[in-house]
């Protein structure tokens, strides 16, 4: 018979998972705005936002931490603790990509985006979020099927992960969409290679959602 994993923590595990979450979610704001104002003329707060968002990555890596070096040892769990701290990886990876993206735009300040792709980075980045939005949710929803083991919990669960898989395909198109006006811009060689990866690293955010939700699902499966 299976047992309510979680509530045998105190704290639990899950609600660390929670509060690392928040911090994700937080920085993803952080992140759009500091995109925004990058490649636009008129704001002057880059640097600003970009700080905001490594020392919100701090405080997550901080949090993470304390997840891993607490779990207690020796209790019988259904969820193998791996699974828990590979989860925990691939939420973390989130935050890393976001301020990887920043610190490579801040590396090229001029001549900056083309402004023939401000649309299109701003589609991609939207289409990122939007994914760990719905990570935010699955985790959310996971923490009740983890307290009742609800079938019909369960399955909400697992929609959400596919609903995460759909938003990744969905970045995968905005990136290819970015990559392909790069290339026939007629765009010096360094701008080409600049937004290329640029757009990559903006991509990964979706994937690491889309990996989040793949460990979310072997934890749930029965």
């Amino acid at each position: 018979m299976r047992f309510p994993f979680f509530n045998l923590f105190k704290p639990s595990p899950l609600e660390g998972l929670i509060e690392h979450m928040d911090k994700v979610k937080e920085c993803g704001a952080a992140f759009q705005e500091a995109i925004e104002c990058h490649i636009s003329n008129e704001c002057q707060r880059f640097v600003e936002l970009k700080q905001v968002v490594d020392d919100l990555e701090h405080q997550a890596d901080a949090i993470k931490r304390r997840i891993r070096g607490h779990l207690p040892k020796g209790t019988l769990m259904p969820v193998d603790k791996f699974q828990l701290f590979r989860y925990l990886g691939e939420q973390d990876n989130v935050l890393d990509s976001v301020q990887d993206t920043l610190d490579w735009l801040s590396f090229r300040k001029e001549p900056g985006v083309p402004e023939e792709l401000h649309k299109d980075l701003l589609l991609l980045v939207e289409a990122a979020l939007e994914a760990v939005d719905a990570m935010g949710i699955m985790l959310a929803e996971a923490r009740h099927y983890f307290r009742n083991y609800s079938e019909g919990q369960r399955a909400k669960v697992k929609d959400l992960i596919r609903s995460i898989r759909q938003k990744e395909h969905e970045a995968d198109l905005a990136e290819d969409q970015v990559k392909e006006k790069v290339f026939n811009m007629g765009l010096d060689g360094v701008t080409v290679f600049h937004m290329v990866r640029l757009a990559e690293i903006i991509g990964s955010i979706a994937d690491h959602a889309e990996n989040a939700g793949d460990m979310m699902r072997a934890m749930i499966a029965k």
